[in-house]
């Protein structure tokens, strides 16, 4: 059985974990987000989506 999850379906999931269970402070998780928030606006932004992407593929073992 094959299942397609988006990966930010995945990371959420991560970060419910952890503030569920490890006892993350909700306010930490806001200060993490906005920094992804606004990193995404950088010129990191291209490296770190293919770095992801690569990552993902390597994951899945799939070569598109």
């Amino acid at each position: 059985m094959n299942l397609d999850l988006p990966l930010v379906v995945v990371l959420g999931l991560i970060v419910w974990g952890a503030v569920k269970f490890l006892g993350v402070r909700l306010w930490i998780v806001v200060v993490i987000t906005l920094f992804g928030f606004y990193l995404a606006d950088t010129f990191m932004a291209p490296a770190i989506d293919q770095g992801t992407r690569n990552g993902v593929e390597v994951v899945n073992g799939t070569d598109d």
